[in-house]
């Protein structure tokens, strides 16, 4: 399948005549297009950068067709459109615009103690490309692409490192990078390399261009 990047969290999946995208929130400022594009929406979380509720609103109204599945926080407020809206949890098995969609993770990662922590799933698509949303939580399956969050309030280059380690994907490529520079990224490159802390080298991939996975 063809992965295109988006600006931070948010990604497109195609293949043949089927397309979902996931997590396109308001960090993303091509996030309409990329979801008038799609046959469906995962979205692993509440919070903006990764989820655009009036823009999913407004996609849900125009388009009676289009699916969104997410943590029941995020459906939930669309409760009058069960046809539209599906609310998923770790285990669950999904076909999703003719992707084999698997479920895992709870909980987002821990920015601070005061700071309550919201549901955050992962998504393991066709099983082998893996979107942790905002956590470190390995899922129990193999990957072969792992998209890794590099920047935010919640992150640590330390524990990234580990997760990637436990996780031990072929190929690793970096999201959630909105809030490094283009030094802190490569910087963030450096330390997740095999010349450093992992065994697999971070991939950049510019926004806007796609890769096979």
């Amino acid at each position: 399948m063809q992965l295109t990047k988006h600006a931070h969290a948010c990604v497109s999946l195609a293949r043949e005549d089927s397309r979902i995208v996931i997590d396109p929130g308001t960090f993303t400022p091509d996030a309409a297009q990329a979801v008038a594009a799609a046959e469906a929406v995962l979205i692993t979380h509440e919070h903006f950068d990764h989820f655009d509720e009036e823009l999913i609103a407004k996609s849900l109204d125009a388009r009676p067709e289009l699916r969104v599945y997410g943590p029941a926080s995020v459906v939930e407020r669309w409760s009058a459109r069960r046809g539209q809206v599906t609310a998923v949890a770790a285990g669950d098995c999904l076909t999703i615009g003719g992707f084999e969609v698997t479920v895992f993770g709870d909980l987002h990662a821990s920015i601070h103690r005061d700071i309550p922590r919201v549901a955050n799933v992962g998504y393991l698509v066709e099983g082998c490309l893996y979107h942790p949303g905002d956590a470190y939580h390995v899922p129990d399956a193999r990957v072969g692409t792992l998209l890794l969050p590099t920047s935010g309030p919640w992150t640590k280059l330390g524990e990234a490192a580990d997760f990637v380690r436990e996780v031990a994907p072929s190929r690793l490529i970096q999201i959630h990078e909105v809030m490094l520079s283009e030094a802190g990224q490569q910087s963030t490159a450096r330390f997740l390399s095999p010349e450093m802390l992992t065994e697999v080298p971070l991939a950049i991939v510019p926004i806007g261009e796609s890769v096979e996975v």
